[in-house]
């Protein structure tokens, strides 16, 4: 289906038209449209132009407003004020847009395609091998999930990019410790859960750990097993993919309980770009990107100085020919650009770490790997915060689990459901209460803009009023009740019926559906889709509150004022899934 113009666009045409016929001159310029508590928009742009053309503003608006064509769209323009345009929209315009959306079988409501899709490698979620998640993995995970869902449903081809840490000095430590102790990883039941594989990995870890710093010979046999692993030694590199194979049964079982899918395929960790490193290098120092310094091969910017005024360096190689890194994010920059042919590079990373990928990209720009037409972008995220404003962490000071903090919101949510139930078996509330508690935390997160630090409450998360998930799947289950309730009625559009004033709130907000979800991918920013489906959750409560559904004057009304339910509930239902949230039927 081809999709709809939006009546804001639509707007926009009209007045460009008018505006055009009034000032020659004047084609192609910007209306300056927007929505209007005043009226439904409102246009401001014709005060600059009457500035530009030496003319009165007030009485320039009124040749506009001539020349604006009314009826099928338009139903009113008056000026206001100095030179404002205030816009009435036809009762008819509003239900007959969302008439056209509501029939778009893909379920996309109108959402348009990309004119001239990309290709972006987003690189997300990013958890580290033989170590628990925690609270400071959740948000590179919800945030980079949502954005994938966005620019998916806009056309942009995606390349998932999990970039794990699997690499390292720790390797050698513990792959010399299970060397030595080879049933440490032993599972006595082949269904083990990926808790209880990171629990085994964990246990391991301190063991191994315990015996590194009090065993100097150990310590000398675990350095020899480092040197090995890159090597590529045979039996060093089972025992380290064995390690990879534990971590991930457990990512995995982590990620589906966020209900995220994370392919296998899409992990490519710190190892795999081990065989470009020297390459890389190599390409750095005789273009003359990078110089050697005391030994180490290092890319200095004039503007990046340390606290003693000297120049920072970007390390590539270390003075002891071991590489950082820098030289494997530079590798995969390599890789993602000439082997994956992205257009665009985007990174779902701590804020903490601005400095570093500032520098890469600089780097990697001056190495011609990144320029006009090719770009990198860090999405930067901040911190998660306790209720006291400071950095979550447990009572004992330590970093939250993130299974610890997911169980509890998922108690809290089904707590919530029990007490809303009525007809849910327990079964029916242990689902719902996951659905409802993961979508809790998604939502905390993702209707924050990305780069500020927000306060995990779990009180007000699974709070039903205020500015919550549970707010939105409420709003959407109570549109399904009034649905299943309505029996053989069904939904049905009625252009010529007039609407009351929360149904004309309701339609243009709904109608502004598919521009909000393409300003939100092409800005990265879910945090503009949560605002806008908690604006419609908003608008759909005073309607519930103001227009009766089922009990409605007439057939028609009752038909139409289902209709505008069910649009809502498709809207709700699409926009939940872009930002990674179910929506019950019931609650």
């Amino acid at each position: 289906m081809a999709s709809v113009t939006s009546l804001s666009d639509n707007v926009q045409q009209h007045l460009a038209s008018a505006l055009s016929a009034t000032l020659p001159e004047a084609a192609g310029a910007d209306p300056l449209l927007r929505r209007s508590d005043r009226a439904d928009f409102q246009a401001n742009g014709i005060l600059a132009l009457a500035k530009k053309a030496k003319a009165n503003p007030r009485e320039l608006a009124a040749q506009v407003v001539s020349q604006v064509v009314t009826g099928d769209v338009i139903e009113d323009v008056e000026v206001s004020g100095p030179g404002f345009l205030n816009i009435t929209i036809a009762d008819k315009a509003i239900t007959g847009n969302l008439a056209a959306r509501y029939a778009d079988e893909t379920g996309r409501l109108g959402v348009p395609y990309a004119e001239q899709p990309g290709t972006t490698v987003i690189d997300y979620a990013q958890p580290n091998v033989a170590k628990e998640m925690h609270v400071g993995h959740l948000r590179s995970a919800v945030i980079g999930d949502s954005v994938v869902q966005l620019l998916e449903f806009t056309g942009e081809n995606v390349v998932r990019r999990h970039h794990i840490g699997d690499w390292g000095t720790q390797f050698g430590m513990l792959i010399q410790y299970l060397d030595e102790h080879p049933h440490e990883l032993d599972h006595k039941d082949a269904r083990v859960t990926g808790e209880e594989a990171m629990s085994n990995l964990d246990r391991l870890y301190k063991a191994a750990r315990n015996k590194f710093d009090s065993d100097e010979e150990f310590k000398t046999r675990a350095r020899r097993r480092v040197v090995d692993l890159q090597a590529g030694d045979e039996h060093t590199l089972a025992m380290w993919q064995r390690f990879v194979d534990e971590s991930k049964i457990y990512f995995f079982s982590v990620f589906e309980k966020l209900d995220m899918e994370i392919r296998d395929a899409d992990i490519v960790g710190e190892s795999g770009y081990n065989d470009m490193l020297a390459e890389t290098c190599r390409l750095l120092e005789e273009s003359g990107v990078a110089v050697r310094s005391e030994g180490a091969l290092c890319v200095f910017f004039d503007d990046i100085k340390g606290p003693d005024g000297n120049p920072v360096p970007l390390i590539v190689q270390k003075s002891d020919g071991g590489y950082g890194y820098a030289a494997t994010d530079l590798s995969a920059i390599r890789d993602r650009v000439f082997n994956l042919k992205a257009n665009t590079l985007l990174y779902v990373v701590d804020a903490r770490q601005a400095l570093h990928f500032r520098m890469v990209f600089e780097t990697a720009r001056r190495a011609g790997w990144l320029n006009d037409d090719v770009t990198a972008v860090q999405l930067a995220f901040g911190t998660v915060l306790g209720k006291d404003g400071k950095p979550f962490k447990t009572r004992e000071g330590e970093t939250v689990r993130l299974v610890d903090l997911l169980d509890e919101a998922i108690d809290r949510a089904s707590a919530v459901v029990r007490e809303k139930a009525q007809d849910l078996s327990e079964e029916e509330i242990a689902e719902r209460g996951a659905q409802v508690g993961i979508g809790a935390v998604k939502y905390a997160d993702l209707s924050t803009s990305a780069n500020r630090d927000y306060k995990f409450d779990l009180d007000q998360m699974v709070s039903l009023n205020g500015d919550t998930s549970v707010y939105l799947q409420y709003a959407y289950a109570r549109i399904q009740s009034i649905l299943r309730k309505a029996g053989e009625v069904s939904p049905a559009a009625h252009p010529e019926l007039a609407l009351a004033d929360a149904e004309r709130a309701l339609g243009l907000h709904l109608d502004s559906f598919a521009e909000t979800v393409r300003e939100a991918a092409a800005e990265y920013a879910p945090h503009k889709l949560a605002a806008y489906l908690y604006q419609v959750a908003s608008l759909y409560t005073t309607f519930y509150d103001k227009c009766p559904v089922l009990r409605a004057e007439t057939p028609a009304q009752v038909e139409n004022r289902l209709f505008l339910c069910d649009v809502t509930a498709r809207t709700l239902h699409r926009g939940m899934a872009l930002l990674g949230i179910r929506t019950p039927e019931k609650l």
